[in-house]
């Protein structure tokens, strides 16, 4: 799969601007513990390119879309505005909402018309999720036009409260030599969307400025249809603390890389350089997908990290552990999913099981409170990321030419990564009932079929 700099018939982004910071979503509730606001999806110009103005659909106006920044325990209500010319949804990616409130295909807000979503965010789901349209066949297209933004939950007993932190939400986006965002081609439904430009909160290759010696902890999300972000920062290691479903049991480091699939969401502790003055530059080292032979991401520059020419900051004290994290106990339940792909794939050629995504037929029967044993296959020529809606669960090891990996530590996630020729084992549990979609979060892939239905029953 082919990514890094696009090809010549494309418009230059500006580049090298401050790293913006996000901008919140408003809360219009008065009460604790309540957090009421309203989305706007609708069409909207901005200036990306000098002297042109590209199109994009965009939550009010903005690019990224606001910041919904709330605490657990917290009782959410949003309100989403479809000003577009399709049906949109809003989906609250990882978060455990009830499969009503979830934004799913099967409940599309029309153009014209208001869906009110609400929520009890629960105790314990501190962490840092997404939302995004998951309108059934148009979603690769909705999310490439700019209809993304971060979801923070935070916790009253939050171990690293005292850093500093920073959010980066990773996107991409591919334009024409008139300055406006491609559509998808047929191999982009093949590959995943290809020849995208990398941005970090709206901005290509910005700088962010740090005091010398500083630690921060940085939100980064992969918000791209399919560009694995295979992430190092030059000259400086990285300590992993947190995943999709927020925080680990204690820090994992250093590391000198970190794989963050599509859809996936990480928490790192970046300490920079005592040096003043000096720069440094976050990549996403080239990840081979080994897509039918036709390539691989190349390496790409993220961002810049520059050293402010302060005196060095005092080292802050970071804890040895995070939080506890349960073991999901024994699975009662065995489920195999095989990831399956016809011909060269395109629109109707992936699939879960060998069947492609119908919204009225259910393909999977799970039952509340059970914890189940799932065998995620993959039987294609190219990685996939697996994401199971209504729940967050823990990945017990890949297999792959009979050689079985466990995972190397333990974490929750929402999204589980399976590289071709490979079979991801996992354990999950639903605790609502309700139709959940688990699906491939290459976009592309879940437009294209690779989605299916799964149902959890009231035991």
């Amino acid at each position: 799969m082919m990514g890094g700099p696009v090809g010549p018939g494309a418009a230059a982004l500006a580049q090298g601007q401050p790293l913006r910071p996000l901008v919140p979503l408003a809360n219009a509730a008065a009460e604790p513990g309540r957090f009421a606001a309203t989305l706007v999806a609708e069409r909207a110009s901005v200036g990306l390119v000098e002297g042109r103005s590209t199109a994009l659909w965009l939550y009010n106006g903005l690019f990224p879309g606001p910041l919904v920044d709330v605490r657990e325990g917290d009782r959410v209500r949003i309100a989403l505005e479809n000003r577009l010319a399709l049906d949109t949804t809003a989906h609250w990616h990882g978060l455990p909402v009830p499969p009503e409130q979830d934004g799913n295909p099967m409940d599309p807000v029309r153009p014209g018309a208001t869906r009110v979503y609400e929520f009890d965010i629960p105790v314990g789901s501190a962490g840092t999720y997404w939302y995004h349209p998951h309108a059934h066949g148009t979603t690769a297209e909705q999310v490439s036009m700019g209809l993304a933004a971060p979801f923070i939950v935070r916790s009253a007993q939050d171990p690293l409260a005292h850093v500093p932190e920073v959010t980066m939400l990773v996107t991409g986006i591919r334009l024409d030599a008139n300055g406006q965002v491609s559509p998808n081609s047929p191999m982009d439904f093949t590959a995943g969307r290809q020849g995208e430009q990398l941005l970090v909160n709206g901005g290509r290759l910005p700088v962010h400025a740090m005091r010398p010696g500083a630690t921060q902890r940085w939100r980064i999300l992969n918000a791209t249809s399919a560009r694995y972000l295979r992430l190092a920062l030059d000259g400086h290691a990285l300590t992993l603390v947190g995943t999709d479903g927020g925080l680990l049991a204690a820090p994992v480091g250093p590391l000198s890389e970190i794989l963050v699939a599509p859809a996936q969401r990480v928490e790192i502790l970046v300490t920079a350089s005592t040096t003043p003055g000096a720069r440094f530059t976050l990549r996403a080292q080239r990840h081979a997908i080994d897509t039918m032979g036709i390539g691989s991401y190349t390496t790409e520059e993220l961002l810049t990290v520059a050293t402010t020419t302060e005196a060095p900051a005092a080292a802050l004290a970071l804890p040895a552990a995070l939080r506890p994290l349960a073991d999901p106990g024994p699975a009662v339940a065995t489920k195999r999913l095989v990831l399956t792909q016809s011909g060269m794939g395109m629109m109707g050629g992936f699939g879960i099981n060998g069947r492609t995504f119908d919204m009225d037929r259910v393909d999977l029967v799970s039952s509340v409170g059970e914890v189940e044993r799932w065998d995620i296959v993959n039987d294609t020529m190219m990685d996939h990321p697996i994401h199971i809606h209504g729940t967050q669960f823990q990945l017990a090891g890949r297999e792959s030419r009979g050689i079985a990996t466990p995972a190397p530590w333990a974490a929750w996630l929402d999204t589980v990564d399976v590289p071709a020729g490979t079979t991801a084992t996992i354990r999950v549990r639903q605790d609502l009932p309700g139709k959940r979609m688990v699906h491939c979060h290459i976009l592309e892939h879940e437009d294209a079929g690779m989605m299916a239905v799964l149902e959890v029953r009231p035991k």
